[in-house]
């Protein structure tokens, strides 16, 4: 729903008249709000919860639990409750700042394709370094399956499941193994992410029905998706399953984590650093890498030190 097209009213019903909300959507027009019984209204932001700031920016964001004052028939967001936890992304632009997703999730759903478009192993694990920084857990939604071999899609799942991150494979347009995923949210407040065109609103719709969710196609010649989510949104399914649904992005910015740190939020080596022969080892091409020798062995998956090379090399380019 836009929050232009909600009802004049913005005032739930006078016997229920709610002091505590979750924010459902965050837009310019205003608020979106659940209250505890479901309900849901549109508020607007003190000026105060936004500083010298013009817009509500971070102050409050999608999972943002909120305290409401009502004036007249229109509510007021009053205040904040500390977050327990935060999933953020650098913003778009030349000036490095800090964009808030969403606040208190429980686990990351990364939603990638097999095919249309073909897997991309760089943003989904710039996602799992992200979700790792804010001490989120993150699970592999690998949709599209059935346009592509078995054998590749059951060799990323292993990659990921060496560095200990849960995968599974699916079909969200006949719903194939949908059933697991949906085992995984149960219960739990899940930030969905992923490119534009890997059928993520086609999985939020098999989650969810009944909750409209624009779906686009992927363009047969660029092979990109289309944009239908405009705004981060909370699908409130009930029993404690909360699961918010993201624009799709083209790229993904990290957030608190440069090359430097980079290291520390890969699992699956973790036990090795420290054990090269050299304390300031970049794990290039210095005799006596532990990451190195790991990788001849087999016990690192290529795929995965190549993606975190690449990344890194970014990371100290945005830096000098």
């Amino acid at each position: 729903m836009e929050l232009n097209d909600a009802p004049e009213q913005t005032r739930a019903p006078e016997q229920t008249w709610p002091l505590q909300a979750v924010v459902r959507r965050v837009d310019f027009g205003g608020i979106a709000l659940l209250g505890e019984d479901g309900h849901e209204f549109i508020a607007i932001a003190r000026g105060k919860l936004m500083g010298k700031k013009k817009s509500l920016g971070n102050a409050v964001v999608v999972g943002d639990r909120v305290t409401l004052a009502w004036e007249g028939e229109r509510a007021m967001v009053e205040a904040v409750a500390p977050r327990r936890c935060a999933f953020s992304r650098r913003a778009s632009g030349e000036r490095p700042l800090e964009q808030v997703v969403a606040a208190d999730v429980d686990q990351v759903v990364v939603v990638a394709s097999l095919r249309r478009p073909d897997f991309k192993p760089g943003l989904v694990d710039r996602v799992f370094v992200q979700a790792a920084y804010a001490g989120i857990p993150a699970v592999l939604a690998l949709n599209k399956t059935d346009l592509g071999e078995e054998a590749e899609a059951s060799e990323i799942l292993a990659d990921y499941a060496a560095a200990g991150i849960t995968g599974h494979a699916m079909c969200a347009a006949t719903g194939r193994g949908v059933d697991v995923l949906e085992a995984t949210t149960r219960g739990k407040r899940s930030l969905f992410v992923g490119h534009s065109g890997v059928g993520k609103s086609t999985l939020l719709a098999r989650l969810a029905p009944g909750h409209e969710l624009l779906q686009g196609e992927v363009n047969e010649t660029t092979g990109k998706g289309r944009h239908t989510t405009t705004a981060a949104l909370l699908l409130r399914l009930g029993q404690g399953t909360e699961l918010i649904d993201t624009p799709g992005v083209r790229a993904f910015g990290l957030w608190g984590v440069d090359g430097s740190t980079l290291e520390e939020y890969y699992p699956e080596w973790q036990h090795l650093l420290g054990q090269c022969r050299f304390g300031d080892c970049r794990h290039d091409r210095e005799p006596g890498c532990a990451l190195h020798g790991a990788l001849e062995r087999g016990e690192i998956h290529k795929r995965r030190f190549a993606s975190f090379q690449k990344l890194r090399a970014e990371l100290e380019g945005e830096r000098t």
